[in-house]
């Protein structure tokens, strides 16, 4: 595994708009291409022969579905089908995304012009970071899970049941509401990357500082099961945010 050397993102394409240069294709982006990727395959792998008695890749999966499926019926009862698949999502996506330093083991740039023979690859690197660590990600992922709770607002409870929301059962309770649509996304966002960015800059400390015995077994904390907990954390707290959202109203005299 490669040290890590900084916690600023590495940009490999950037446009320029209004004078200021925007990145377009960051480490982050390419990483999550890469978990993308990764998901997709294995998906495609563990769904190829299924049968009706799990062996194999089919009982991961099929553990995997159960658990989702205890979190939303438990939670969200009935209503909990329509999200299983979000859901199942949200997790793999993060758990994927959270842990994947732990198997950084792209060839470096240096490595790349030594077999190629080609010396400007000697300066390219995508080292296998979790994209979580930057910002945008679990901004974006947070605003995402507030919008998808906006719309199940709409379906389950229909725009009366949502506006009557604001002013049941008290008109100061609008006022939460609205407090909530913002604080929500801003915990889900700011929980997961402070976590995930902490674990970065410790594992960075570490490389820089100790030999790599110690670093690989610290890693397996910081990189794989901070990154997991944090993983459910987050689509725990989706499911509980649902949940509430297609919940009845109860009646007010």
């Amino acid at each position: 595994m490669s040290l890590r050397i900084s916690v600023d993102s590495h940009v490999y394409c950037s446009v320029e708009i209004g004078g200021r240069a925007v990145p377009l294709i960051t480490d982050a982006v390419i990483t999550m291409w890469v978990v993308t990727a990764v998901i997709i395959a294995a998906v495609i792998l563990f769904t190829r022969k299924l049968s009706k008695v799990p062996n194999g890749p089919q009982t991961a999966l099929e553990i995997l579905i159960d658990f989702v499926r205890g979190m939303t019926r438990e939670k969200m009862h009935d209503h909990g089908k329509y999200f299983d698949a979000f859901i199942s999502t949200i997790l793999l996506f993060l758990g994927a995304a959270n842990i994947i330093a732990i198997f950084n083991i792209l060839p470096t740039g240096e490595f790349l012009a030594a077999v190629t023979g080609v010396h400007s690859l000697e300066h390219f690197e995508i080292p296998l970071e979790p994209p979580t660590r930057n910002f945008n990600v679990t901004l974006c992922l947070a605003l995402v899970v507030i919008f998808l709770v906006v719309f199940a607002e709409f379906k389950f409870k229909g725009f009366k049941g949502w506006l009557r929301g604001f002013y049941k059962p008290n008109p100061i309770y609008g006022f939460v509401k609205i407090l909530d649509y913002i604080v929500r996304p801003m915990s889900l966002c700011l929980r997961l990357f402070g976590t995930i960015l902490g674990g970065f800059v410790a594992m960075s400390l570490i490389y820089r500082a100790m030999p790599f015995v110690l670093p690989a077994a610290v890693s397996v904390y910081f990189d794989l099961f901070d990154g997991i907990l944090h993983a459910y954390v987050f689509t725990f707290l989706t499911v509980m945010y649902l949940a509430e959202a297609v919940e009845e109203p109860e009646e007010v005299n």
